[in-house]
């Protein structure tokens, strides 16, 4: 077990394959876990075209210029390294955070919020492979009726959306929601917005089968963004109130406009969907009279995992429709592929080395 196979992005090229490479050695406090399943996401699809970059790359994603992709990643834990405490042991079933605090930040050296927070599979090597590194920390058990394939995309694709509706969005029950967006992290958001009670849910997606699968995950209204009755729509929805909070699970510039432009008084939008384009509000006076706010989002919590983790296990969130097809791991490039031109217009691709 010297080698494995893993998907590696060429930082200075933007060119990925699926390479052998060493089999990597846990550390102090770190885990070596056997990936089971590993989650395809559009963020993925944006490192590899370029349009987002690493924020804070560790040392051997700077030096190497190439990083192991992915972040949604459930697996067995195979080996130990040095000083590891806690009970972990070999054959547990886990699924990683989709992330770690730096280390060295102002915030982690005063015990705070991490300042410079670092992205599995991003700035640092990820778990499109057949084996990954993981702090002891990062680890959470799951439980042996909950396939791989679903705890893998319970970090990002579904903890994203809890996090933003419940913590950024702080949506209450009769809350009118907007979601713009139905696909991989869309769709668990509808899911997420009618557990906590939220009416109407309305969500907006140019693609009819989109619009269709949202409907069927639970939304009160589907609608097409071109459509040239949108706005009465949406009065007509929320019997002329407005949204309250509306989500961009998008990242495109003209969606963030259209759920602007329906907001109610004190409505928010919360930017969930990653870009690195300007964000532009053309009646700012309007906006400002609402007392309209934009709040951005990024990921979640620890303890956002952790309690999806017991939801989907007490049969709150079914998941198994959200895993579309299951890619071996030497195809991730297809599944790439697929997810970039919407290909049977997946909800979650999941990579099985």
């Amino acid at each position: 077990m010297s080698t494995m196979l893993a998907g590696r992005l060429h930082l200075d090229t933007r060119t990925f394959a699926v390479e052998e490479v060493p089999v990597p050695v846990p550390g102090p406090g770190e885990v070596l876990v056997e990936v089971r399943a590993a989650g395809v996401c559009l963020s993925d699809v944006h490192l590899i075209d370029g349009s987002l970059s690493p924020l804070f790359p560790v040392d051997a994603v700077r030096s190497s210029r190439a990083i192991t992709l992915g972040h949604e990643v459930a697996g067995v834990v195979h080996t130990l390294g040095p000083d590891t405490r806690g009970t972990w042991t070999p054959g547990q079933r886990v699924v990683l955070q989709s992330g770690q605090a730096c280390d060295t930040c102002e915030g982690c050296l005063r015990r705070s919020t991490c300042r410079q927070p670092l992205t599995l599979g991003v700035d640092y090597d990820g778990g499109w492979a057949e084996y990954v590194i993981a702090r002891q920390e990062n680890l959470v058990l799951i439980p042996d009726d909950l396939p791989f394939d679903q705890a893998a995309i319970i970090p990002d694709a579904v903890s994203t959306p809890y996090a933003a509706i419940l913590e950024t969005g702080v949506v209450r029950p009769a809350h009118a929601v907007g979601i713009w967006g139905a696909g991989g992290l869309g769709v668990h958001a509808v899911r997420i917005a009618r557990m906590v009670g939220a009416a109407p849910i309305i969500v907006v997606d140019p693609l009819p089968t989109a619009r269709e699968r949202a409907l069927a995950f639970g939304a009160d209204i589907a609608l097409d963004p071109a459509s040239p009755d949108f706005a009465q729509a949406v009065g007509l929805a929320t019997g002329g109130r407005g949204i309250q909070v509306a989500f961009d699970f998008a990242g495109v510039p003209a969606v963030r406009a259209q759920a602007i432009s329906v907001l109610g008084p004190e409505g928010v939008l919360v930017l969930a969907g990653l870009t690195p384009e300007p964000i532009t509000v053309d009646d700012s006076l309007g906006f400002c009279f609402q007392l309209n706010q934009i709040r951005g989002h990024y990921g979640s919590g620890p303890e956002h995992v952790e309690e999806l983790v017991r939801l989907v296990s007490a049969g709150r969130i079914d998941l198994a429709p959200s895993v579309s097809a299951r890619v071996p791991l030497a195809e991730a490039a297809d599944a790439v592929s697929r997810l970039e031109n919407k290909t049977g217009d997946p909800i979650r691709l999941v990579l099985t080395p």
